[in-house]
């Protein structure tokens, strides 16, 4: 009896024996696992348009900022295939434009255009953790379908919307979350139409609702002085805008930048084209899951 426990103690000591060496020689327990763990850099998630053009400004206002690297010279046409350095382990989620600030809550951070900010309750300026500055190249614009650039009703909204009444209203209405770009301003009437022969005519826009079909409301009571509809169709999409234009269901359309539009053109084989530059809604990152920059800075 006394045999078996001497062997059994002899066998138990043996045991710690090894264990202790193998420790001693670099073997891992739980707990080296779990700091080894705590130390890999967690997936930070970036919700960002899945449409060709505003990917790539989006990824482009992320690189601006360090947070990702591009492919030197991918301009307007990056992709999340693009990024060569990622040090802050960003996954980027790509997504319809529109349903990104529904998205927030399951995301760290979207980028997201100015006119879905507003339009879910977003101030640009005051809400977002980055944003574009209002040099941005991608104004938004006046589009009619080929061949009726100068028909007198386009030129009469042209006016009226590179009218100084609009560009006061969205000065005051919006804060500097939309800016506009006409450089100069006129009276909402442009000299070279005859209005007296448009009195009674009705001219339809499809637009975003936000801002660009109340900005057009604007441009709807300078033309009614002369006895002009406007007839506003609001759109929460990229796609039909363009399509009822092209069409010749709609006489114009203001709700896209000319880098959409012509990606756009190129991809459908469609016909239409940018007659004004009007205002220009900085795009930003706005904050999800977190709230701050700090998970961008680590």
């Amino acid at each position: 009896m006394k045999r078996n426990t001497f062997t059994r103690l002899a066998a138990l000591a043996l045991t710690l024996i090894l264990a202790l060496s193998l420790t001693a020689c670099g073997g891992k327990d739980n707990t080296s696992a779990d700091n080894n763990d705590s130390d890999t850099k967690a997936t930070v998630k970036i919700g960002v348009p899945n449409d060709t053009t505003n990917e790539a400004r989006a990824l482009l206002l992320l690189q601006e900022n360090g947070i990702i690297k591009l492919v030197d010279g991918v301009g307007i046409t990056a992709t999340k295939n693009d990024i060569v350095e990622n040090p802050h382990n960003v996954e980027i989620v790509e997504a319809e434009a529109a349903q990104l600030p529904n998205m927030l809550p399951d995301l760290d951070y979207a980028v997201i255009n100015s006119n879905y900010a507003i339009n879910a309750g977003l101030n640009p300026v005051s809400d977002s953790l980055l944003i574009e500055g209002s040099a941005s190249a991608y104004a938004n614009i006046l589009a009619v379908k080929e061949g009726n650039e100068n028909e007198p009703k386009i030129l009469a909204l042209k006016a009226a919307l590179e009218s100084k009444q609009v560009a006061d209203y969205i000065s005051q209405q919006y804060n500097g979350s939309v800016v506009s770009v006409v450089e100069n301003p006129t009276d909402g009437y442009d000299a070279s139409v005859d209005y007296d022969a448009l009195k009674g005519q009705t001219i339809s826009i499809a637009a975003s609702p936000t801002p660009h079909a109340e900005i057009l409301e604007v441009a709807k009571e300078i033309l009614a002085a002369k006895d002009i509809t406007l007839d506003i169709q609001s759109y929460n999409d990229y796609v039909v805008p363009n399509t009822v234009v092209d069409d010749g269901t709609v006489d114009a359309n203001y709700f896209q930048h000319l880098p959409y539009l012509e990606d756009f053109n190129a991809q459908n084989g469609t016909h239409i084209v940018s007659i004004s530059a009007v205002h220009v809604e900085p795009m930003g990152l706005y904050g999800g899951k977190q709230t701050t920059l700090d998970a961008l800075s680590k």
